[in-house]
């Protein structure tokens, strides 16, 4: 493992930013740190960094405890959301800075220069100051700057959040194309999920101070480990009901599930997305609820239901396609068969009543 976190706590008056946090990251990882506001991702970078102390635990690095070691001296790039470049200094100067303090020869200073200034893709700018450059390209350059002392981890926090979102997806593809070059252990904050699970290989989900799942993107997003990370990674239908003899019961509707160990007769939510909804003009003989269509609305590939459930009033959202939309009448108060797939249910109390307890999806 690069990088190794104990135990790690830290609070700022009676706000707990972390609390007993434990986390590894392997070797060349490119890890996310995602969560809301708040949830304290942004602190334990800078526990990681050496810029903020924790109250208690550690911090390893290649097996080595550093946590008593100042930012100076862990090796680690931190690349700033505002860039943080100095603005009487050329693109050059800024990326050659931290090696002018250290007191590299410089001849050494310029070559490295050289070398991020293609790395980056922005050679013949050198001279240029950051005033003169997009958002785009002075966030190239923080990165150059980062780098330039060949860090053994980069740290970036919310690296994109200043951009527009055209030049935020370029930046994101430029970074997993770059980390794919130069193999640095990386770890990145941000609050946006499309970003985390498009650039990094790992993600570690955030709420209040604790890590709430850690995994590969497509592992959290298939399975998540409790309603906040459900309900953080998009729009998601709750729908409330009981276990009943291994079954997930709504109202009137029975939906089998793929585990017979969940507890008997417990209270219990049914989460699932709005795309994983059949919706049909008529029942079919499958497990469904009875819904009323209460509005409708097309947007660009995909048509936007807002159902009303006969039994207890309840809405919830619906997405199709349009392929799929056509094959059953839809308008306003038309009554429709609805079908659950992929439900991931927990108990009242938020926990999952089985880790393996999940509706299973019928056949169309």
């Amino acid at each position: 493992m690069s990088i190794v976190i104990q135990g790690l706590s830290k609070t700022f008056g009676n706000f707990a930013a972390l609390d007993n946090v434990s986390l590894e990251v392997p070797d060349g990882a490119l890890l996310a740190l995602l969560g809301p506001s708040g949830s304290g991702k942004t602190t334990l970078l800078r526990v990681i960094a050496g810029l903020e102390v924790a109250d208690s635990g550690a911090v390893l690095h290649e097996g080595e405890d550093i946590t008593d070691y100042s930012a100076r001296d862990r090796k680690v790039g931190f690349v700033f959301q505002h860039y943080a470049l100095f603005r009487h200094m050329t693109v050059a100067e800024n990326i050659g800075y931290g090696l002018k303090v250290r007191r590299t020869p410089g001849a050494k200073i310029r070559e490295r220069v050289d070398e991020l200034l293609k790395l980056i893709r922005l050679e013949g700018l050198q001279t240029r100051y950051p005033g003169q450059l997009s958002g785009g390209q002075r966030q190239r350059v923080a990165l150059a700057r980062a780098l330039a002392a060949q860090p053994k981890v980069l740290l970036l926090d919310e690296p994109f959040g200043a951009l527009d979102a055209k030049v935020r997806q370029e930046l994101r593809q430029w970074l997993r194309r770059l980390h794919e070059d130069i193999h640095v252990t990386s770890i990145f904050v941000t609050h946006d999920q499309e970003e985390a699970f498009e650039v990094a290989d790992r993600v570690v989900v955030m709420n209040q101070g604790r890590i709430e799942q850690v995994g590969k993107p497509d592992e959290i997003y298939d399975h998540p480990a409790t309603p906040f990370v459900y309900q953080f990674l998009g729009h998601v239908n709750h729908f409330h009901g009981r276990i009943q003899n291994g079954r997930l019961r709504l109202g009137d509707a029975e939906f089998p599930l793929s585990s017979r160990e969940a507890a008997q007769d417990a209270p219990a939510i049914g989460y699932v997305r709005p795309h994983e909804i059949k919706v049909r003009a008529e029942a079919n003989g499958a497990p469904s609820i009875v819904a009323i269509i209460k509005h409708m609305n097309t947007a660009g590939p995909l048509v936007h239901l807002e159902l009303e459930r006969a039994d207890d009033g309840g809405r919830f959202a619906v997405e199709l396609t349009r392929e799929e939309s056509r094959q059953i009448p839809l308008q306003t108060g038309a009554r429709v068969f609805v079908e659950l797939r992929n439900v991931r249910v927990f108990a009242e109390d938020n926990q999952a009543l089985n880790p393996n307890l999940q509706a299973r999806e019928e056949t169309p």
